[in-house]
């Protein structure tokens, strides 16, 4: 009789190892498919991203990978070794891409655990890891921080695949990096531009952006898989019957994080020119095939950077299922973090994450 193999991926509390770096095996070459697929299924308007014309008038070789896209590649390869046994996804945190990659890039993930904190329950526990997406030449075009739930014990039948324990060597964060092109001489914008600039930005001031988007089924199984993300809560219909809280399976909150900033952009970042990154995110709720989301925005601050272009850092906010104006006109407190709050939750709440644009001015 040949004896018969089970292997089991990702990681339960006990074997993770501060310290520990573990090299996810995938490795993609992003094609303009890839790309013609997400513009599809996302379209945000940032140009930089969508227009070949746009990127080489900001000093850019090619039009450069949606970051969007690159985040949900990075989130999806570490599932693997990091998250696959994982109860529930917690943070992102210190969201960065550094440089630009380009179609026709390979791209590679490798995770180093920063810390390990067991619950007050004792039956589960917190996982702080780094991840960092990195091209065929070794130059880092994503990466982030996140934190995991996960129950204690060690998983059996893991291939025996040691990690490497090295030094931390964490990167001190980049919030205002970009190319230097794009804080040089910009061209002046297109005739026909998006409604918001950097002038137009007040801090304090609120979008409540009115598009909603409705999650199909079929769309987020394919993204998913697209991405390469294998956790079951997403995939697998039976195992969810079982196991998941929904008791069906669960977007991907990357997907859901790219729907609720690509429904925000028309109003906010027609005239953004980089992505410069993305932190204090969470999914205080799950989203089910559907569902429709929607976002709301908080101008938080913003600052000069050159002659031609600003920062301005926005709190974003998903929804799912009620407009935000809707939720705001009730005096819902869309914007305070959910995690720790004694009183005013916000149930429709999915996501939420604070982000950092570089923006054009006005003139």
């Amino acid at each position: 009789m040949r004896m018969l193999h089970t292997i089991r991926y990702g990681r339960l509390f006990d074997d993770f190892v501060p310290g520990a770096v573990y090299a996810h095996p995938w490795e993609v070459t992003v094609d303009e498919g890839m790309l013609a697929f997400f513009a599809a299924s996302f379209q945000d308007v940032i140009p930089t991203y969508a227009s070949r014309r746009a990127a080489r008038g900001l000093g850019l070789r090619d039009r450069p990978v949606h970051p969007l896209l690159l985040l949900n590649l990075g989130l999806s390869f570490s599932v693997h070794d990091v998250s696959e046994q994982a109860i529930a996804h917690l943070a992102y945190m210190d969201v960065r891409f550094p440089n630009a990659c380009y179609p026709g890039d390979t791209v590679v993930a490798a995770s180093r655990v920063i810390g390990t904190r067991p619950v007050s329950t004792g039956d589960k526990g917190v996982v702080h890891v780094r991840t960092e997406v990195s091209n065929q030449d070794g130059e880092v075009v994503c990466s982030f921080e996140r934190k995991v739930l996960v129950r204690v014990g060690k998983v059996s039948g893991r291939p025996a695949i040691p990690p490497q324990i090295v030094a931390d060597e964490r990167p001190t964060a980049t919030l205002a990096r970009a190319p230097a092109s794009l804080l040089g001489e910009l061209a002046p914008p297109p005739r026909a531009a998006f409604p918001t600039f950097w002038d137009d930005f007040e801090v304090g001031d609120v979008y409540a952006h009115e598009a909603g988007r409705t999650v199909s089924e079929a769309e987020h199984m394919q993204l998913t898989t697209l991405f390469r993300n294998s956790h079951p809560m997403h995939v697998d219909e039976r195992y969810c019957q079982k196991s998941s809280f929904a008791k069906t399976r669960v977007v991907f909150g990357g997907l859901v994080l790219a729907w609720v900033l690509s429904l925000s952009s028309r109003d906010t970042a027609g005239n953004a020119v980089w992505d410069l990154g993305l932190d204090e995110g969470a999914h205080p709720s799950g989203v089910l095939a559907g569902d429709t989301l929607y976002a709301a925005s908080s101008v938080v601050a913003k600052e000069e950077r050159g002659k031609h272009a600003g920062v301005v850092v926005l709190r974003v906010i998903g929804l799912k299922n009620t407009p935000a104006r809707v939720l705001l006109e009730r005096g819902a407190d869309l914007f305070t973090p959910e995690l720790g709050k004694t009183a005013g939750r916000v149930p429709e709440k999915a996501v939420e994450i604070t982000r950092t644009l570089l923006v054009r001015r006005r003139t």
